[in-house]
């Protein structure tokens, strides 16, 4: 099996020491963990007391809509929230109680939708009931994902994968898209875990792939995909930069035509988000959860897997981004703050 390419460009990088509450100049505070960050930039702390922060969106300008487990994964206490990311000090306003581990958050057809374990419901946006659209869907365990709204207005989810024996579950590793009022439709399919997506301006679909588990004796890579409508990355028979994995019926030939790796982490990394950077539109960016790091990635390179660079490491648990402006918020899960990456 062909070894993975980790290429960390040198970066000169800046010690953000720890702080709490605003500065003596009434500034935002910093976070409140050492962070490392790449020179020409700067990290801030926008919101915190949070309880396990995953997915926010934007609801018009400086209002977000966050979800959080608010206890622990699996319990039923998890919530959506809005805030206002300009008033730190604002009490969220509670829209929805009583989830089960919410990871997905969005807004489509001014109804706010929620990803659950495994159910995906939508309510009205002043809160109250969720009513459920799709129950019992396949899934790996934990989670589904993210949520994510795509140009046309439709929504984009995934069912995580599992195994039937030696092949995917019926139903699992797939992204849909959905058009309210009509069934799911099938964009993609052979993934592990499709967990986070974006679009850049060209309309390209992004997506993350947390994979896990030995094939062969190796653990497989988590990375970074394009994906096509129609694409089938072929899991569990093909892994990474399309790797046969003979136990699961893969095979050179049949993973030659999947679709190639944009970028490889290590195994385990978990990246839980993608965003395209405010200050460059060529650039990826990617939270690393278990690393606890915010790397970039080239959108366009002559040469895959792509580099990947740190853009900021030490958040303790960096789950979810959001380019909001010229800033990148980041929620950091363990400690249950919001944090804004700036260009300085």
């Amino acid at each position: 099996m062909r070894r993975r390419r980790f290429l960390l460009l040198a970066l000169a990088v800046l010690l953000v020491p720890a702080a709490c509450g605003e500065d003596e100049t009434g500034g935002a505070p910093e976070p409140s963990s050492e962070v490392k960050v790449a020179d020409g930039f700067e990290v801030t702390e926008v919101y915190s007391e949070l309880e396990g922060p995953t997915q926010m969106v934007l609801e018009g300008s400086g209002t977000l809509l966050v979800a959080q487990l608010n206890g622990e994964e699996g319990s039923s206490d998890g919530q959506i929230l809005r805030l206002d990311a300009d008033e730190r000090r604002a009490e969220p306003e509670v829209l929805f109680d009583g989830l089960t581990t919410p990871t997905g958050v969005a807004v489509v057809d001014d109804e706010i939708w929620v990803m659950e374990e495994r159910t995906l419901s939508r309510g009205p946006l002043d809160g109250g009931e969720l009513k459920v659209v799709l129950d019992d869907l396949p899934y790996n365990g934990r989670s589904e994902g993210t949520l994510t709204t795509t140009p046309e207005g439709d929504l984009l989810y995934n069912t995580s994968g599992t195994l039937d024996g030696t092949r995917a579950a019926e139903g699992s590793g797939i992204l849909f898209s959905l058009t309210p009022g009509e069934e799911p439709v099938m964009l993609a399919d052979g993934f592990k875990h499709a967990y986070a997506h974006v679009y850049d301006d060209d309309g390209t679909l992004w997506v993350t792939e947390m994979s896990d588990g030995e094939y062969e004796g190796e653990p497989a890579p988590d990375e970074v995909v394009a994906v096509h409508p129609g694409d089938d990355f072929a899991w569990p028979r093909c892994i990474g930069d399309r790797e046969p994995v003979a136990v699961y019926g893969g095979n050179e030939d049949d993973c030659a035509d999947t679709p190639p790796s944009h970028a490889l982490f290590g195994p385990g990394a978990t990246p839980t988000s993608i965003e395209i950077a405010p200050w460059d539109p060529d650039l990826l960016v990617v939270a690393l959860w278990v690393e606890g790091r915010v790397v970039t990635i080239p959108r366009t390179t002559e040469d895959t897997p792509a580099e990947v660079t740190t853009l900021v490491e030490g958040i303790e648990r960096p789950q979810h981004l959001l380019a909001v402006g010229d800033r990148l918020l980041v929620t950091d899960h363990e400690q249950g703050t919001i944090l804004s990456i700036n260009p300085n």
